[in-house]
Formats: structure tokens, C-alpha cells, sequence
């Protein structure tokens, strides 16, 4: 990709140059793809040790509620997500959709009980129009902060703890999906036990002031390597983790996504409060019968990666498409390729056979369980 002036920067875009990131444009930023240990290597590390990652182009933003209530707020955004937020723990956080009134995903972000406000997490491609949304649908019960002098610095990997902790013991007690204020170099920090990668591991928001400072501090560790999008897109993928605008997108229902697990059932048919988010009448109805098409897993017969938009079919020869994939690429930690994309229901099933066609040719392949490897959330 050709950069451009008119890319945004993070507040580690610098840091990223200054250790070789070969730098691509990415959702309106300039963002590192790889830097100089290269793909493969950088995901091998982040599965065994740990990976450092600049995600400051997300967005960060604050719902206050005006009243002065959490709940207040939990209850204003439910009428914009199928999720509960009103039973969210403070020191907790919830991964979210918001949804279309024809049941299709806006987006999907991640929803944090801070005790007197909700933090949201929202990709960066979708952020401006997010912001909108809240702000058209919620201004009148929530104060809408974006947080734009903050970075966001993701450490993951089975030494992510060990690492951290240099800084800051207390995060050893931190279990998946916690969020806390902890104090690293001597600055306040949002942390989460999180991430993108299947791994344990952290997401850390920290003043844009004193990113470069704690990611330095962060890659001294000899535990710790920089990692780019690619292999950020790789280990997510590898661990069955939705892209945004590729694997859902506003034409996907959540139970097309395979995403019912994350609606609750206080929000489902027949829960305390059911419904009252855009796309209901279609998205709860899906959820009891099913629907037309699912998301799953693939896993292609051979060493051939199968890549986005290739177009599945039931037979070798003839007939018509059952589905498309919508990620696909080289696992490194399962030393083949792997796949996701969407087919019709009743090809679903695991082992199902299917072919993609790559130029011009049918190629095997699999449905295959997502995710491809074990996720080692530290859940206790």
C-alpha cells in the first residue's frame, strides 16, 4: 500500500519507525504490518512468549451517565446492543454488537463496567460512525466522551503476566476479562486482562504522553518482541476471532455470525428485558430456529492457504455456491492453512466436505471447530 499524507498517526508511530515497522495504511492510520523478525516469527513468539502491540487506533470512548447512575448508562446502551450491561460487574468487561434494525452488525466492540461510567473499546475503521450513533441515540442520558490523547498498547503472550508484573504485581491477580486502574511508571493506567489473540494477555490504555516510555519499558524485556497487523490478523485468526468488515459485517446477523454466545439470555425471547435493541424482531427469532447460512471454520486439504473471497461449493465439479470465505491464510501454530467464511446451514456440520475454487480450480477442504487452537485465557 502507498502512504499518504494524510494518515492519521498513533502517539507510537514513531516507536513503531524507530524499530523497523514496515508501515502500511490501515483504516485511515499509518500502522506496522511487520517489523523485522517478519510474520512468521512474530506470531510464533507472541504463542510463546510474548508479543507487543501498537492497537492505539481503536477507539477509546467514555459513556458518563447523566444522572449520576451506572445502571442508567448500562440501560441506554442496551437499547443499542442485544447484550446485558446492567448485570456487568464493575471491574468487568463484555464484548458487544451493535445492531442494525434489519439485524445486521454495525460493528462489535468491548464494553467495560469502570463503576461510574462505561468504557467502550471500538475498531477503528467503524469509531466516527460509532460515535455518531451513540451520540444520536444516547446524548440524552450519557455524556459521549472520545478519548483521543490516550494509546492503546496490547501485550500478549504466556509471558505476558510474568512481564507486566514487573511493573505492577497486582495484575497477577487479574483474571480474563477484568478491568482495572493500575499505576505503571508512575502513571494511571486502564487495564484489561484481554485480547485479539487467543492468548493470555493485556490491553493497556495510557496517556498518548507516556506510551513510548512504557512500551520501551515493556520491549526491554528479552520475553517481549514487536508484533504487526500481520500476524495480529494470523493469531486471530488461528483463534477463530471475527474481523470486522470481513468475517461480519452489516449484512450479517449474529446467529449468522456465530455469535450467539454473546447475547444473554436476560436479553433473549423470554428473559427480563428481551429485546428493545435495533434489529429484535429479527435477530431473537434467528436465535431459537437458526439461520440460512452460519459462519465456520475451515481447514483446507493440503498446504494451499484458501484467502478471502473464494467462493465454496458442495461439489468437485458444477452446481452452485454454498459459500465464501471470508479469512483465510497460514496458521504458523498449526503448521497449515486455516480459513474462515460462510456457508449454507445444512453445510455446516464439522467435517463436512466442500471445495473452494481457486483460480479456476475446486480445492478440498474441511468444516473444521473454531477455534483452530486452545485459547489459554487465565478464566481463575
Amino acid at each position: 500500500m502507498t502512504l499518504t499524507e494524510d494518515l492519521r498517526q498513533t502517539p507510537l508511530t514513531a516507536f513503531n519507525i524507530a524499530h523497523g515497522g514496515r508501515m502500511v495504511s490501515f483504516a485511515g492510520y499509518e500502522m506496522p504490518v511487520q517489523f523485522p523478525d517478519g510474520v512468521l516469527k512474530e506470531h510464533l513468539h507472541c504463542r510463546a512468549a510474548a508479543g507487543l502491540f501498537d492497537v492505539s487506533h481503536m477507539g477509546q470512548v467514555i459513556l458518563r451517565p447523566k444522572a449520576g447512575r451506572v445502571e442508567d448508562a448500562a440501560l441506554a446502551l442496551e437499547r443499542l446492543v442485544p447484550v446485558d450491561i446492567l448485570g456487568l460487574k464493575p471491574g468487568r468487561q463484555r464484548y458487544g454488537l451493535f445492531t442494525a434494525q434489519d439485524g445486521g452488525i454495525l460493528d462489535d466492540l468491548m464494553i467495560a463496567n469502570r463503576g461510574d461510567h462505561l468504557f467502550l473499546v471500538v475498531n477503528a475503521a467503524c469509531k466516527v460512525e460509532d460515535i455518531a450513533h451513540l451520540c444520536a441515540h444516547l446524548s440524552d442520558d450519557c455524556e459521549i466522551e472520545e478519548l483521543t490523547d490516550r494509546a492503546l498498547i496490547a501485550l500478549q503472550g504466556p509471558d505476558a503476566e510474568a512481564v507486566l508484573s514487573v511493573l505492577a504485581p497486582e495484575v497477577a491477580d487479574m483474571r480474563f476479562m477484568d478491568v482495572a486502574d493500575v499505576t505503571l511508571l508512575g502513571v494511571s493506567c486502564i487495564v484489561a486482562r484481554a485480547g485479539y489473540t487467543g492468548e493470555d494477555g493485556y490491553e493497556i490504555s495510557v496517556a498518548a504522553s507516556h506510551a513510548v516510555a512504557l512500551a520501551e519499558a515493556l520491549l526491554a524485556d528479552m520475553r517481549v518482541r514487536p508484533v504487526g497487523l500481520g500476524a495480529r490478523d494470523s493469531l486471530r485468526l488461528e483463534s477463530g476471532l471475527c474481523l470486522y468488515g470481513h468475517d461480519i459485517d452489516a449484512a450479517t446477523t449474529p446467529a449468522q455470525g456465530a455469535l450467539e454466545w454473546a447475547i444473554q439470555k436476560v436479553r433473549r425471547t423470554g428473559g427480563a428485558r428481551a429485546g428493545g435493541f435495533p434489529g429484535a424482531d429479527i435477530i431473537l427469532p434467528e436465535l431459537e430456529t437458526g439461520a440460512a447460512r452460519r459462519r465456520v471454520g475451515l481447514r483446507p486439504d493440503g498446504r494451499a492457504p484458501i484467502r478471502e473471497g473464494a467462493v465454496l461449493f458442495a461439489d468437485e465439479s458444477g452446481g452452485e455456491p454454498v459459500g465464501r470465505v471470508t479469512s483465510g491464510g497460514f496458521g504458523p501454530s498449526v503448521n497449515a492453512p486455516v480459513a474462515m467464511g460462510f456457508v449454507a446451514t445444512d453445510h455446516s456440520g464439522t467435517d463436512t466436505p466442500l471445495f473452494a475454487e481457486v483460480r479456476g480450480k475446486r480445492l478440498a477442504v474441511f468444516v473444521s471447530p473454531l477455534p483452530f487452537i486452545t485459547q489459554r485465557y487465565k478464566r481463575s
